[in-house]
């Protein structure tokens, strides 16, 4: 880190926060806490976990969705698992989903409904890591925790001129970010970091002429905001392939079976298909297909990119008659229900490499 003179204050932060904080769903502005308005933890919680790598935009219509059809957390602990997995499909990173349930099953059973009012409690709770915890803490309980985000690690990155590289730099940055955070309006300081990295000290061309920092911003001074926070270089992301099996009904029902609890994907519904293996070889004879019959190949192959790998699947279709019994473990889907069923977006790319517009929802 280069040698900085001065500390940025959190009351010019706080300032420019009360006049340009963003509206969102989930959050309770500046104003409607000053008169009195107090978050609900259970907002605050559902909110962070579905922000977790992923955009605000994506984001908003799920938590509208899931707060209109499970309003509290009791109502969220007690919903069928099955439906919350349908709930969250789309939205990627699928353990989420899963600790969302446990978490909240565990906050029924063993805090009476109420979530920890501190960031070591909250932490305890199954899918809160450090992040999590501490942002809830401050924006729920306005506890002065560090709450360390990607936006965050821009915004301190370039002011102190953080050379270390991320991820290695994170450390450094939740020191420094621990004694920025005021003891009084935890919650809208970090909020506002948020919405500092979100509209302002953005990862292509800041604005930094608009920033309320960039007179204690060493990198805004020496003309090199842009070049921080450093990054040390990625890997090449492996490669691997598979084969998905899309049989249809003629009443137009999809063969669907659900993927193990653990693992990849958990809990979610796909396509039968082979392993995903580096090498795979797609089986002439398709013996590892659900069902026997003449499976013909998609016109063009399915790549999705996870974030481990990059998996290139390709895509058979077969077609059977109604009275065709669905095998152990699967079952046939409706051609109306397709849509509604627990699909990532890998399985919605191979059902639609097969059956254009299968899973586009109906109004």
């Amino acid at each position: 880190m280069i040698p900085h003179e001065a500390t940025p204050p959190a009351a010019a932060l706080l300032e420019w926060y009360d006049r340009h904080a963003r509206r969102l769903p989930w959050r309770i502005g500046p104003r409607e806490r000053a008169a009195g308005v107090v978050p609900d933890p259970y907002r605050v919680w559902l909110s962070e976990v579905m922000l977790q790598q992923t955009t605000v935009t994506a984001v908003k219509p799920y938590y509208e969705g899931f707060l209109e059809r499970w309003p509290s957390v009791a109502d969220l602990a007690a919903a069928p698992a099955e439906e919350v997995m349908k709930a969250w499909a789309g939205l990627g990173y699928y353990s989420r989903a899963r600790n969302l349930k446990a978490c909240a099953e565990t906050v029924v059973s063993a805090h009476g409904g109420r979530f920890p009012a501190d960031a070591a409690g909250l932490r305890a709770l199954p899918g809160i890591g450090d992040y999590t915890a501490a942002a809830i803490a401050a924006i729920a309980y306005d506890e002065p925790a560090a709450v360390v985000d990607g936006n965050v690690e821009r915004v301190l990155a370039r002011i102190f001129r953080v050379e270390t590289p991320l991820p290695a730099a994170k450390k450094e940055i939740r020191a420094l970010q621990a004694k920025l955070t005021p003891t009084a309006r935890a919650g809208d300081y970090a909020q506002a970091m948020m919405d500092l990295g979100a509209t302002i000290c953005t990862p292509k061309k800041p604005a930094c002429v608009l920033c309320p920092w960039q007179e204690w911003c060493a990198a805004s001074k020496a003309g090199v905001a842009e070049s921080y926070p450093r990054k040390a270089g990625k890997a090449d992301r492996p490669e691997r392939q598979g084969a998905a099996y899309v049989a249809v009904r003629t009443d137009g029902a999809v063969l669907l079976r659900r993927r193990p609890d653990k693992g990849l994907l958990g809990g979610m519904t796909e396509v039968p298909g082979s392993v995903w293996v580096d090498g795979f070889r797609a089986d002439p004879r398709h013996g590892d297909a659900p069902l026997k019959a003449d499976w013909q190949a998609a016109n063009a192959n399915v790549v999705h990119v996870f974030t481990h790998f990059r998996l290139t699947l390709s895509i058979y279709r077969a077609t059977f008659d109604r009275n065709v019994a669905a095998p152990e473990g699967h079952w046939w889907s409706p051609q109306a229900e397709v849509a509604g069923e627990a699909l990532p977006s890998v399985m919605k790319k191979a059902i639609e490499a097969a059956l254009p517009g299968a899973t586009r929802k109906r109004k």
